[in-house]
């Protein structure tokens, strides 16, 4: 009997902002956002906008990330993304050149993740995180 190959589960499950909008993250340069994150992250462009300012949805797993040249502080900001499996991820990212910190184990809420970090050229910083029971 032929099987069908499995299709492998998505990667990016839920992304949280460290302030206020995960569509609306600061950037200085629409262009290079969208080279980069593509390139990093295998976001794709699903929409971009030029008024009110310049801003590019992009997406990855159904999880939407928005960049925006809105007057913010990248170095401020950033985001959580939830993942299906840490070490692919992380995998993933350095394949592709993307730094990536040491690994940390944090704790919220009575429940233990896997972390690690990931600094992107315009400074926006991304904590990727897998809850620990599920790896």
């Amino acid at each position: 009997m032929n099987e069908l190959p499995m299709k492998p589960k998505n990667l990016y499950v839920a992304a949280f902002p460290f302030a206020d909008d995960i569509l609306a993250l600061p950037v200085e340069d629409i262009s290079q956002t969208v080279k980069w994150y593509a390139d990093a992250f295998d976001l794709k462009e699903i929409e971009r906008r030029e008024s009110p300012l310049p801003a590019v949805i992009m997406e990855r797993d159904g999880l939407r990330l928005g960049f925006a040249v809105n007057g913010g502080d990248p170095e401020k900001e950033g985001a959580a993304i939830l993942v299906t499996d840490i070490h692919r991820a992380r995998d993933e990212l350095e394949a592709k050149g993307v730094k990536t910190t040491a690994w940390r184990v944090d704790q919220r809420d009575g429940q233990k993740f896997q972390v690690f970090f990931v600094v992107a050229p315009d400074g926006l910083c991304f904590y990727f995180h897998q809850p620990i029971e599920d790896l």
